[in-house]
């Protein structure tokens, strides 16, 4: 774990003009503004190698931003008797099934009631300190309403050999993303750079600002009357929303997406044109989570360097679609 966060930017259209707290707030959103006007103060920023103690100075198109982020202060999460569905489990490591709308770890707006609550209580002190106080185990994430597979370190040998195997590759992760749309031809590769979206802090997008490489592998697996498909994808990377906005951007949104997915009235209309029953396609149309389900992980043990896989079939609420546009 390094002591500090540094980071870069480069000051784009968006921020041009605008004060260096402001700017700075709108790369690093994760960040409180009195928290940077406070770092700023202190001396940790630099603009184009420069240390800049004023919050108010003025950024300009092009600038490059540098700050450090010392580490707060994290609050140790508490272990909590929450049920987990695991899969694998052995002196060095767990397989996890993640239901959907659990958190992974804490952090704003959830402070307990996650995965990490759940895994301290089950495996007590045994868990790999590599990923900090708040995410002790954690060697990738899942998003809240995606569903499947992870895997746990329980010690940090364990977590640096499966972190190795992520950044090599040969940790491989399968994805079902049921998706409005049927691609042609029927399989591909998405490789494009994933960042946060310039417009909505909220979001992901394909952009070549601030961005790092992502590359997502897909597949149909069933045409479902040629309005929807069920895709398999593989990652190459592993960004935040990268399925989900791979998909978007080519033109393959995820049913049930609250921030990718179709729009409603075009989901019903394609459903509607495709002779599905009224009551199946308002089952379908208000499907409450992106239909993306973590189905298969593999990985070479840590310890014993045996190859191992798992699968694990879609949730009963994934499932029920599946069963409604087989019909």
């Amino acid at each position: 774990m390094t002591s500090h966060d540094s980071l870069n930017f480069e000051v784009d259209a968006h921020c041009s003009g605008q004060r260096l707290d402001k700017a700075l707030h709108y790369y690093c959103d994760d960040v409180s503004r009195a928290r940077l006007q406070a770092l700023i103060k202190e001396g940790q920023v630099r603009v184009n190698g420069f240390q800049e103690t004023r919050a108010s100075e003025k950024v300009a198109l092009g600038d490059v931003l540098h700050v450090v982020i010392p580490p707060a202060k994290e609050a140790a999460p508490r272990p909590q008797d929450i049920s987990l569905d695991i899969v694998y489990e052995d002196d060095d490591m767990l397989v996890i099934n993640k239901p959907a709308g659990l958190v992974v770890h804490p952090g704003a707006g959830n402070h307990d009631g996650t995965m990490v609550n759940a895994l301290l209580h089950h495996c007590g002190d045994s868990l790999s300190g590599i990923g900090g106080v708040i995410r002790p185990g954690i060697v990738h994430r899942l998003d809240k309403d995606t569903s499947g597979l992870m895997v746990v370190a329980k010690h940090d040998k364990a977590h640096q050999g499966l972190s190795e195997q992520l950044s090599d590759r040969s940790l491989s992760r399968v994805y079902l993303a049921l998706v409005l749309g049927v691609p042609m031809p029927p399989s591909g590769t998405v490789d494009k750079p994933i960042g946060r979206d310039p417009r909505n802090r909220q979001k992901m997008a394909i952009t070549a600002q601030n961005s790092r490489e992502a590359q997502t592998h897909y597949a149909v697996k069933v045409n479902y009357r040629d309005v929807l498909s069920l895709l398999q994808c593989r990652l190459e990377s592993g960004r935040t929303h990268q399925i989900r906005v791979h998909m978007a951007h080519i033109k393959l949104p995820l049913v049930g997406d609250p921030l990718y997915g179709p729009q409603p009235t075009a989901l019903r209309a394609a459903l509607k044109r495709a002779g599905y029953e009224r009551d199946d396609i308002e089952v379908i149309v208000g499907f409450p989570r992106q239909a993306l389900h973590a189905t298969r992980i593999s990985f070479i043990h840590p310890m014993t360097e045996e190859r191992m896989s798992f699968d694990v079939d879609p949730p009963d609420d994934f499932a029920n679609l599946l069963k409604i546009l087989d019909k």
